[in-house]
């Protein structure tokens, strides 16, 4: 097994044994509720979003594979903090990444410790694993209640 498979394993088992932000935000801006029918991971999310749009506080919560709730886990570490605009961006590199659009080692990006999920891209049926809390981010941020990863 190469560094990277191993490293990959490691954050994702770290971040679903100990996720960060693993509870309700009582009183939230914002929230969606997230579902994947192919494997029936469920996550939702709970945002505060300043008047000024910055992300002061996110969290989620769910039941799911050890991928979807360590990416869950992952982009409430990774968005606290920025404006929605920068969630958005990183939402859409994040995307990219995973199904093969986007190298992060070659293109500009700003995923930082997220790049450990490119690996993800090697295995199509967990595309919508990795990328199913990021969908009910970016719901939550458009107020639409819900969605399903198709």
């Amino acid at each position: 097994m190469s560094y990277q498979s191993d490293l990959y394993q490691q954050v994702i088992l770290d971040h679903n044994k100990n996720p960060k932000n693993f509870r309700e935000i009582a009183e939230h801006s914002h929230s969606c509720d997230g579902y994947n029918p192919l494997c029936g991971d469920k996550i939702k999310i709970w945002m505060n979003i300043s008047p000024a749009g910055a992300v002061e506080d996110v969290s989620f919560s769910g039941s799911g594979c050890a991928i979807s709730k360590a990416s869950a886990s992952m982009l409430t570490v990774n968005i606290k903090g920025k404006t929605v605009d920068e969630a958005r961006v990183i939402f859409d590199e994040f995307h990219k990444m995973v199904i093969g659009e986007m190298d992060v080692a070659t293109q500009k990006n700003h995923l930082g410790k997220l790049s450990i999920f490119s690996g993800v891209r090697e295995f199509p049926s967990r595309i919508k694993c990795a990328t199913l809390a990021w969908h009910t981010m970016v719901c939550a941020l458009d107020k639409t209640g819900e969605t399903t990863i198709e």
